[in-house]
């Protein structure tokens, strides 16, 4: 199982609609300062039900829509679709490929959507739970959640290790 697409449009600095396509194995994100490297980071989280807005470094949910720059209108709504293939069927639905999507407006309102169709932000929790790809997972990397993880408290080290080895299901029946 692994990212296999990216789309984002509206989110942050991505003012334009943009497709990233991911390989199988791992992924690297390089770039200058300021090139959206860590804005890639926090689409992924958010698309995946992140609901701390200081997570995504923002004062409030709606602060994830493009404010406008240069030239550039502010927009009214932001989106992002993530296309998981499920090569090895670690998701429990029949499909090769799913894809999830997150959109906010301006006036806080948000949708979900799985396989393009309407859904709650727990029918994307539950599809992901224990495949290490959750909003808080660790599939996502960035080097501050790795001094954390050095750094955090047992407890918080325990609660990883717990959704890395996929026992997190169990806690919740």
């Amino acid at each position: 199982m692994y990212i296999s697409e990216l789309k984002i449009h509206g989110f942050k600095s991505f003012a334009d609609k943009v497709t990233l396509r991911f390989g199988e194995g791992i992924t690297g994100i390089v770039g200058p300062n300021g090139c959206g490297k860590t804005n890639i980071v926090d689409a992924i989280r958010w698309v995946l039900g992140e609901q701390k807005y200081s997570v995504l470094r923002s004062g409030k949910m709606e602060d994830v829509i493009f404010n406008g720059a240069d030239g550039i209108k502010p927009l009214g709504v932001c989106e992002v679709f993530l296309t998981v293939h499920n090569n090895t069927g670690k998701l429990p639905i029949d499909y090769n490929d799913v894809e999830i999507g997150r959109r906010i407006y301006r006036n806080g309102e948000s949708e979900y959507f799985l396989n393009r169709q309407s859904c709650r932000l727990k029918d994307i929790m539950d599809l992901f739970v224990d495949t290490g790809m959750g909003a808080d997972a660790y599939s996502v990397i960035e080097l501050k959640m790795v001094e954390q993880i050095l750094s955090d408290n047992g407890e918080d080290r325990k609660r990883m290790f717990e959704e890395a080895a996929g026992i997190n299901k169990y806690k919740l029946q």
